[in-house]
């Protein structure tokens, strides 16, 4: 146990955290969004499965990792807009729709993955993003490597996050999401166009979601599992609560479950006398503590789960 407190073991540690971290943060950044506007997207799951695909088959077929990255966002936005004519136009459950597409982007893009590739023995593999080494910042002793040798993608990440909390806080376009979120009926008083702004909410998150599994299969692995996503996706709902839809604290709760899954991988490393589905457990118990000792206190968006007509005003 005394490997835990060597400079190798916590510098491997924090950068594993900011890497395992960076697709839940994503992901929470885009269903703060949505649910912002009102709308909540349980097709998150999928859509990042979706996203996951449609970046590991076109890097494979184009060998550019950027325009997997692009293609997984078009693939999380097309879906998106499936739910906005679903749950948004059509009024239709947004528990129902966005379950609904989980099932159906889950199964799409394992259709998909064998059309293109078949039934391979041994999967095909893509040569994935490498850390980009930022200069002399990378020579802080402990925090250097940590820190200032990620991908490209968790450089984006993190700089999304107050980004995304100016965007909503400190913007009109920001206000009328909000106000969207809250009462509807107010902001289509004052001339939002609710269910317009709605959609936009959701294409935005869906590429977030997009792009949070494409960074899966493009940087943390260089291949594509259906299982690859693992629950990600219902952790990042989870992030949202826990954050009170705010994108600062979503993104300490994304940090914090990063954490905890990069310290229960090292800890099985080191040899450590317990089974393995315990360590795997860690994770997802604490974050399941942490959502119910907060969840009382949330602030939930009023007009969430309320589909919107004018004609109802």
């Amino acid at each position: 146990m005394s490997e835990i407190f060597t400079v190798t073991f916590i510098t491997g540690l924090i950068a594993a955290t900011l890497r395992m971290s960076t697709p839940i943060i994503l992901a929470t950044l885009g269903e703060i969004i949505t649910e912002r506007a009102g709308v909540l997207n349980l097709g998150i799951e999928g859509t990042m499965v979706f996203g996951a695909a449609l970046g590991f088959l076109t890097t494979l077929a184009t060998g550019n990792l950027w325009l997997g990255v692009f293609v997984a966002a078009l693939g999380g936005i097309a879906l998106s807009l499936l739910m906005a004519v679903l749950a948004v136009y059509m009024g239709l459950s947004q528990h129902v729709s966005g379950l609904g597409i989980t099932i159906f982007a889950s199964g799409l893009a394992m259709f998909i993955y064998r059309l293109v590739v078949g039934s391979p023995i041994v999967p095909p593999i893509i040569t994935p993003f490498t850390p980009v080494v930022i200069p002399i910042l990378s020579k802080i002793p402990v925090l250097g490597p940590s820190f200032f040798t990620q991908y490209s993608l968790t450089y984006i990440t993190w700089a999304l996050i107050p980004l995304v909390s100016i965007f909503l806080f400190k913007t009109r376009a920001g206000l009328r999401v909000r106000t969207i979120g809250q009462n509807p009926f107010a902001a289509d008083t004052v001339g939002v166009n609710v269910n317009l702004t709605r959609t936009l909410c959701l294409a935005a998150g869906g590429a977030f979601f997009g792009v949070a599994g494409a960074f899966l299969t493009l940087a943390h692995q260089n291949m594509f599992l259906i299982d690859v996503i693992g629950g990600r996706g219902w952790i990042a709902i989870a992030m949202t609560i826990f954050g009170n839809w705010n994108p600062v604290m979503g993104a300490l709760g994304a940090l914090m479950f990063g954490f905890l899954d990069a310290f229960q991988l090292r800890m099985q490393t080191l040899g450590v006398d317990l089974p393995f589905h315990i360590f795997l457990m860690i994770p997802y118990l604490i974050t399941i503590l942490a959502l119910i000792s907060v969840s009382r206190k949330a602030t939930v968006p009023a007009g969430l789960l309320k589909p919107y007509r004018r004609e109802d005003k």
